[in-house]
């Protein structure tokens, strides 16, 4: 991987694998009874989804 990658790029890159990885997360924490913990994964999910149809929005 270049060392010109940067966060932005990088989470751009493999976003529906972090959306994935968030939302697992928040199931397993369903599964132990923490709602309001799976419900804060989740909330981070949708804003990164959010702010990633922004920028498409942007760019079109």
């Amino acid at each position: 991987m270049p060392d010109t990658e940067s966060v932005g790029s990088l989470s751009a890159l493999y976003l529906g694998n972090i959306l994935y990885a968030l939302e697992r997360c928040a199931i397993s924490l369903e599964t132990e009874g923490k709602a309001e913990d799976a419900a804060f994964y989740r909330g981070i999910g949708r804003a990164l989804a959010e702010a990633r149809g922004k920028e498409k929005l942007k760019s079109s």
